[in-house]
């Protein structure tokens, strides 16, 4: 692609659309894959959990969340009752408020949290702290004293320090820590850069083939309060196949033999991570839990026979794969500008109420997404569109490319899906934005789980102003 002093998404080129983007036969339809299970059209209103988001936005206000409840919770149920010899963690940190993480536990789930905030949400929600995982690699003192105290079912050690920073706190509260030791195994997963999390030049773990994650396991073998549960190894996020699992699981297990064979410690646990991709676009083909359990059993089971191992206790982290595809958000389109290019192309931007601070996704990953009209049916011929954003930024773009009906006005209603894991959560007030709000819906009602933010929620931090400037 041509450069363009603006950035990839403004060259010439990219007008006329990415190769596997195909025009629809009918711009009208949803492509089911890409909607939770409840999605649909009526009289080309799209329809979320029984609830038609033109009523969601008449009561709630646009942009919004919308979270189907029943989708969530069949996808948590599919991971489940496939992964049955394992224990499951849902991603605190794809999306968490205290509903979702009561519906968690309600399907058998566990869950991952990596700071207070996190922590704070599952205690207030009730979830027992023996199904809590505490990820993250810097970890205040004061989040593990807490962690400790409240007896977190596992604490993914991360550092030296760490281990050091437990050691001190177990001894000071002659409690007990249960740990694991995230572990990186030179794996690079195919995705972005930026959620490729095995390889070596990164600031997740220890290393497996410096030696570090040996010694982390053997200082915590050999510190009073710290229990040694097993490796946790992660490659990645958004990952569609089991490959990269196959080369980790064989190097965490061969250091999970070394420190049995060495240190005579037979560690009772293994998490193989997880990460597993949704479909953004078309171009996405996800793979069943069924098959990823099949294909994760397989490899583990093959190796420790090699290995003369006992299978240990495993967990998987099914990460957006649970609430990724639960979510579309609904947006109103505010203009519509068709601008020409260099060369005589034409590229139609749809700009909405929302933007990169409801969903970063795009500006930060490059990521692609759908999009659909939400507010009723067209018959116009469609156009290849780009939806932005109202921020005060060239690349606070939602859909860098899709097809979309030509005759767009001001007031319509669109919809992204797959918009359920990060967007939330990585959401901010960039130029001073209110964070919209969940809605989940289920059998034809919705429920507010995170209200709207409003100006006085806004204002209300900002603690330098006693007067006016005119008083």
């Amino acid at each position: 692609m041509r450069a363009h002093e603006a950035g990839w998404a403004h060259a010439v080129e990219s007008a006329r659309g990415p190769a596997w983007l195909r025009q629809p036969d009918d711009p009208n339809a949803l492509v089911p894959h890409l909607w939770s299970t409840t999605a649909h059209k009526v009289d080309g209103v799209l329809e979320v959990g029984g609830v038609p988001v033109t009523d969601l936005v008449a009561e709630h206000g646009s942009p919004a969340y919308v979270l189907d409840e029943a989708d969530f919770r069949f996808r948590a149920r599919a991971f489940r009752e496939a992964f049955t010899d394992f224990d499951v963690y849902y991603a605190g940190k794809a999306f968490l408020c205290t509903t979702v993480a009561r519906w968690v536990v309600e399907e058998g789930l566990r869950l991952d949290i990596c700071t207070g905030g996190e922590l704070a949400v599952a205690q207030r929600a009730g979830v027992p702290p023996e199904l809590l995982g505490f990820h993250g690699n810097n970890k205040s003192v004061a989040e593990l004293a807490h962690a400790v105290e409240i007896g977190v079912g596992r604490i993914i050690v991360d550092s030296f320090h760490e281990i050091e920073r437990l050691a001190r706190i177990t001894a000071d509260s002659g409690r007990t820590a249960r740990v694991m030791v995230r572990v990186t195994a030179g794996v690079e997963a195919h995705t972005h850069e930026y959620i490729a999390t095995a390889h070596e030049d990164q600031k997740f773990g220890f290393s497996i083939s410096s030696g570090d994650a040996f010694a982390a396991a053997q200082q915590i073998g050999t510190t009073p309060g710290l229990e040694l549960l097993g490796l946790h190894s992660h490659i990645g996020s958004q990952i569609f196949d089991t490959s990269g699992f196959e080369v980790a699981t064989r190097r965490v297990l061969a250091l999970h033999a070394q420190i049995s064979d060495e240190l005579g410690v037979v560690l009772p646990e293994l998490d193989l991570g997880g990460g597993f991709g949704i479909a953004y676009t078309t171009q996405d083909d996800p793979t069943d839990p069924s098959q990823l359990a099949i294909e994760l059993t397989k490899i583990v089971t093959e190796e420790c026979e090699s290995r003369d191992l006992e299978v240990p206790r495993l967990s998987i982290e099914p990460g957006r794969a649970i609430v990724g595809p639960a979510v579309c958000t609904v947006y109103e389109v505010g203009t519509v500008k068709a601008v020409e290019l260099d060369g005589g192309a034409v590229r139609t931007y749809v700009s909405v109420d929302g933007g990169m601070s409801d969903n970063i996704r795009t500006a930060l990953y490059d990521a692609d997404f759908a999009c659909t009209l939400a507010s009723r049916t067209s018959d116009a011929p469609v156009l290849l569109t780009r939806v932005v954003g109202k921020h005060c930024e060239a690349g606070d773009i939602l859909v860098k490319d899709e097809f979309l009906p030509g005759d767009l006005v001001p007031g319509d209603l669109v919809a992204v899906p797959g918009t359920g894991a990060y967007c939330r959560s990585m959401s901010s007030n960039y130029n001073h934005a209110l964070r919209p709000p969940v809605v989940a819906v289920n059998n034809g009602s919705s429920t507010v789980l995170l209200r709207r933010e409003t100006v006085d929620d806004l204002l209300r931090l900002d603690l330098g102003a006693g007067a006016r400037m005119e008083d």
